[in-house]
């Protein structure tokens, strides 16, 4: 049997990781500053990470949601504690895109509503609903076309509330900072304006933190640096496991839970919730939200000043880089003559980086001395 061929693979085979470093089956070392889509928050195999998950595995590995589960209430706790978000309640599932579809189910149940508005540049993963709400055509098959979903574009106020005027507007839906669509950071005054008009039409407003969650940007949620925004539905996943497959949505005290009204298999299972407890342990006793928000600063200014480089936009340890030529040719450079690797991004001149948030000062110097190197 083969493998269903969807990935364009880079020809590296990593057998071995730890902190922000690789090794090839050749025994090749490389730098991630990648992060495998974000999802590496507090380094690979993290000896306290590795901890947590081996105790729970010689305890127990998984029962379902029909029993108590005292470890998801303890995780809860301590992300309510870290988050900011108290007074919220956590649904537990598995991933960024299970995380977006639940969030938007609950707005709709709640509104009694169908429709939904997103942003051009924008990408909420590949289920239903998710997909629909994703600016990438090609990704969206026509079982998942929906007219009362509505993309507009990046930062217009004005067509949000002239389409919310519309009517049958459940929610909408806004990463904290878009990370395929190329690091974009939606300005205080666009976040704001959403929020108001979220409020005054009785419409939800989501927050998609999956990339842009648990400390990357040097906040633990990248919308917490606008001041007096609390969306109703925060959805999470990502860096929240450090690549053990987990999400979940943070929901406003103001909406009422019922038996059956949202559903999971395997969210919130022990060795999830011990994996999740691992990332925030060490979030917190290393400080790496604020080493994060350091290094970022540190090495944004000093990306601004390379020849070839025409922009650099980001928070903390989510960074976009836009080129003056491609980025493709550059980005392979890096893997072959340097043994480095970075994201892409839609646009086809930016380079994103999106390293583990334990990467050191001297190893984010190192990637600035070859970009300076290959645009030279």
């Amino acid at each position: 049997m083969n493998l269903f061929d969807v990935y364009p693979l880079m020809p590296v085979t990593p057998v071995k990781a730890s902190g922000a470093k690789l090794w090839d089956d050749q025994g090749q070392e490389y730098l991630d500053l990648y992060g495998g889509h974000a999802v590496i928050s507090i380094g690979h195999t993290h000896p306290h990470f590795v901890k947590r998950i081996q105790d729970q595995l010689n305890q127990i590995a998984f029962y379902s949601n029909s029993v108590q589960i005292p470890i998801q209430k303890e995780y809860a706790e301590k992300l309510g504690r870290l988050s900011g978000y108290e007074d919220y309640n956590l649904f537990l599932c598995n991933s960024g895109a299970e995380a977006n579809e639940n969030a938007i189910k609950l707005a709709s149940f709640e509104t009694g509503k169908s429709g939904f508005i997103s942003f051009s540049g924008g990408f909420h993963g590949r289920t239903s609903a998710a997909v629909a709400l994703t600016d990438n055509p090609k990704i969206i098959a026509p079982c998942n076309a929906r007219e009362d979903f509505q993309i507009l574009p990046w930062g217009d106020l004005q067509a949000v509330e002239l389409r919310v005027k519309e009517g049958n507007i459940a929610g909408i839906i806004i990463e904290g900072i878009q990370g395929v669509g190329g690091i974009q950071v939606p300005s205080a005054e666009f976040l704001t304006g959403l929020a108001h008009i979220c409020r005054d039409f009785g419409i939800k407003l989501i927050l998609d933190e999956v990339q842009s969650g648990f400390g990357r940007t040097g906040k633990f949620f990248a919308h917490q640096w606008v001041k007096d925004i609390r969306p109703d539905i925060i959805s999470m996943a990502k860096g929240m496991g450090n690549g053990f497959p987990m999400g979940g949505i943070l929901i406003s005290p103001a909406f009422e839970a019922s038996y059956g009204l949202l559903g999971t298999t395997f969210g919130g299972n022990h060795l999830a919730c011990a994996a999740g407890l691992g990332v925030l342990e060490v979030l917190e006793s290393e400080e790496l939200i604020s080493k994060s928000e350091k290094l970022g600063l540190q090495i944004m200014e000093e990306l601004k000043h390379i020849p070839g480089v025409v922009d650099v936009r980001g928070h903390g340890l989510m960074i976009g880089i836009d080129l003056d030529r491609e980025a493709g040719p550059i980005r392979s450079e890096l893997v072959k003559q340097y043994h480095m690797f970075t994201g892409s991004a839609a646009s086809k001149n930016t380079i994103r980086l999106l390293p583990p948030l334990n990467i050191e000062l001297n190893q984010l110097n190192s990637f600035i001395n070859a970009l300076k190197e290959i645009l030279a």
